[in-house]
């Protein structure tokens, strides 16, 4: 092989790469994933995915991202036991909490002072989980009803009044 055809190879190859964005056949791009989680998400719990996406006026992906982040948010904020009653009346919630974004950790909540800005500090971190699903900030507090809405339907109102008390 001379060195010219080994460039043709070489311009080849990258231009394979960029046009399919994959480095290795099957591979994901680091942006595909979380796109591919979103999307298996929607497909997992598509009752409560279509409502959230209906009120948010968002894609499915973007509201199954949203869900995921506001359940991750309750599931630091309950009990595993409480969390383990909302988990049971959501089809798909592993895949939703795999489709929420990846955010900042914050500090511990050692001190009391820290557990009273909790509250504002996880509002905020899913205020940052919509900015980064290409969403608004303000939708949260659209999402929230919705979510607590569909798991008092599922899971019964005690179940659904344990989701809105932490997601306040």
């Amino acid at each position: 092989m001379t060195r010219r055809d080994g460039l043709a190879i070489a311009w080849i190859a990258l231009f394979a790469v960029s046009a399919t964005g994959r480095v290795v056949a099957g591979a994901e791009t680091p942006q595909a994933a979380p796109a591919s989680a979103a999307a298996a998400a929607a497909k997992a719990s598509p009752d409560l995915v279509g409502e959230l996406s209906k009120e948010l006026s968002s894609t499915p992906e973007q509201a199954a991202g949203a869900a995921g982040a506001l359940f991750g948010l309750a599931k630091t904020r309950l009990k595993p036991a409480e969390f383990s009653q909302v988990s049971k009346a959501v089809p798909g919630m592993a895949s939703l909490l795999k489709a929420a974004p990846a955010l900042s950790k914050g500090g511990g909540k050692s001190d009391p002072l820290s557990q009273v800005a909790g509250s504002a500090a996880g509002l905020a971190a899913a205020a940052q989980a919509f900015s980064k699903l290409g969403l608004s900030p303000d939708l949260v507090a659209k999402a929230v009803p919705v979510l607590t809405s569909f798991v008092t339907k599922s899971g019964g109102a005690d179940v659904g009044k344990l989701l809105a008390g932490v997601l306040k």
